[in-house]
């Protein structure tokens, strides 16, 4: 009976450390992804949800907490895979410390299941949720109020589940038209919706497919622009003075225009019979124009001063270094892929189903050992970076790019929705394209279509393929620029030198006539 008690005794105190442990967790990033939304949001009072009425104040609260607790579940599950690889490696190295006892496989699986379960409720109740809560008002002839508000979302969210479901099935129907999919979509009420979740990581997946090669590109000109680059054949401090006195001339042609603004003398034009006349809106089109070129050279003096202020490690050796080790991850993803795709082919590779754990701190999962590990969490990382910034150099993704202090509640919620869609497909992506070997535990590891060869194999050829093209399109541009400005001198030359033999050729013709 003492033998049982204790452990029971020992399950629960494991149970509410694990607990612990996971809300700590929560926590920290609750608080980075609200700082993160702070730092992009507008004000309370300038953003359009919110006036000065109690009601609007509560709407905008409940939609900025669901939207940090949507950011803080896309962070979660962007370090599911990186802690997981982490852990086992930590455990390999101390299988037997004291410290490190909280550290286990029912802790990492237990966070595994966890995001599982919050980015179903975030994806398909809380953002639609606040997206709906923002944008009703009540139905006409009801009380005005927060009650009416969460009635009507209510209401558009079942309609909404409804709609979604009947698509579903209907997909279900036309692509895997079996007993089995059927009784998944009867019970997905009792199973935190997998089998739609299922849907939604595959368009994660797609959505990874495009973004990310876009990313690898775009990633070489984001660090021009955020780190200094080396000074060659360039004089940054008689550039920043041009720059400097272009920006007080402008000031001193503002101030002298607001002026005579206020003075009331507007400039006068003569006429050709003599009188004279004011232009219309002479002040607003220069105004707006010295105005317009004023930011441009503030924006560029800026730039000029960061430049000049770096320092020399920074400008020659931090931005080479920098470059050069976006350049080796770039390869090695295309390298990892390629030897992928060549495993899968002669069967020596498997699909990426959890099949069996061997369970965390028994066996390194790469044959580099550590070091492996860590090129694993640099890589998955990597590509989460990459997929964003290639998402949002998309044309029509583009406007809904954050910027300081002036991001509206709907494009928060929105930014919000797309990184949680990404990041839940982050993992799976990871172990389609053989990135890491670590088994995708919980629910990610039941997804159906995981199972299709057919897709698998296709997904990583078609990843190479469009990586490699954007990258020798980046790598070349310049060059085919270089040679197509050649080609075309040439052929204004040939053309200028044929111009210029026809008069004389017609001119010996006439002087000596037709042979």
């Amino acid at each position: 009976m003492e033998q049982q008690w204790d452990t029971r005794e020992q399950e629960f105190h494991d149970t509410v450390r694990e607990y612990l442990i996971a809300l700590i967790f929560f926590g920290i990033l609750y608080a980075a992804s609200y700082a993160i939304i702070n730092y992009f949001k507008k004000q309370p009072h300038k953003d359009d949800y919110y006036i000065e009425n109690e009601e609007d104040a509560m709407v905008y609260r409940i939609a900025l907490w669901i939207s940090t607790f949507t950011l803080a579940v896309s962070m979660g599950a962007v370090l599911l895979l990186p802690i997981s690889i982490l852990s086992n490696e930590i455990l390999l190295w101390y299988p037997n410390s004291y410290l490190l006892q909280w550290l286990n496989g029912s802790l990492i699986h237990g966070l595994w299941n966890q995001i599982f379960l919050f980015s179903n409720l975030s994806l398909f109740v809380l953002m639609p949720f606040a997206y709906f809560l923002t944008e009703s008002e009540g139905f006409a002839g009801s009380k005005k109020g927060i009650k009416a508000r969460v009635y009507e979302t209510f209401v558009v969210l079942l309609m909404l589940a409804l709609l979604v479901f009947g698509i579903v099935w209907v997909l279900s129907a036309f692509l895997d038209n079996d007993q089995s999919s059927r009784e998944a979509l009867v019970k997905a009420g009792t199973s935190y919706l997998p089998y739609l979740y299922s849907y939604m990581s595959l368009l994660g997946v797609l959505l990874l497919l495009i973004s990310t090669p876009l990313g690898f590109t775009r990633m070489f000109s984001v660090i021009g622009k955020l780190v200094v680059k080396p000074q060659f054949m360039e004089n940054i401090e008689e550039d920043f003075h041009s720059a400097r006195f272009e920006e007080e001339d402008l000031k001193r042609k503002l101030e002298d225009k607001n002026k005579k603004k206020e003075n009331g003398t507007p400039p006068r034009v003569h006429l050709r019979n003599g009188h004279t006349s004011t232009p219309p809106n002479t002040h607003l089109n220069g105004g707006s124009e010295l105005r317009q070129r004023l930011a441009e050279v503030q924006r560029e003096r800026q730039v000029l001063d960061r430049r000049r202020k770096a320092s020399s490690w920074q400008r020659n050796v931090g931005y080479p270094l920098l470059w050069i080790l976006m350049f080796l991850l770039t390869v090695l993803c295309l390298f990892i892929v390629g030897w992928n795709v060549l495993r899968m082919l002669f069967g020596v590779g498997y699909l990426p189903v959890s099949i069996k754990e061997e369970g965390l701190g028994k066996v390194s999962l790469s044959m580099l050992g550590w070091f492996g590990a860590l090129i694993e969490t640099m890589l998955i990382l990597y590509f989460m970076l990459a997929s964003v910034v290639g998402l949002y150099g998309v044309p029509f993704v583009g406007r809904m790019i954050p910027h300081w202090q002036d991001t509206s509640m709907t494009k928060v919620i929105v930014n919000c929705l797309v990184l949680l869609i990404l990041s839940s497909a982050l993992p799976v992506l990871s172990r389609i394209l053989g990135v890491t070997n670590y088994d995708l535990m919980g629910e990610f590891g039941q997804l159906d279509w995981l199972e299709n060869f057919y897709l698998i194999f296709g997904y990583n050829i078609l990843f190479g393929i469009l990586t490699s093209s954007c990258l020798l399109n980046k790598f070349t541009s310049m060059v085919r620029q270089k040679i197509m400005e050649r080609v075309t001198d040439q052929l204004d030359k040939v053309r200028k030198q044929s111009h210029i033999s026809r008069p004389l050729s017609w001119h010996r013709e006439r002087v000596n006539g037709p042979s």
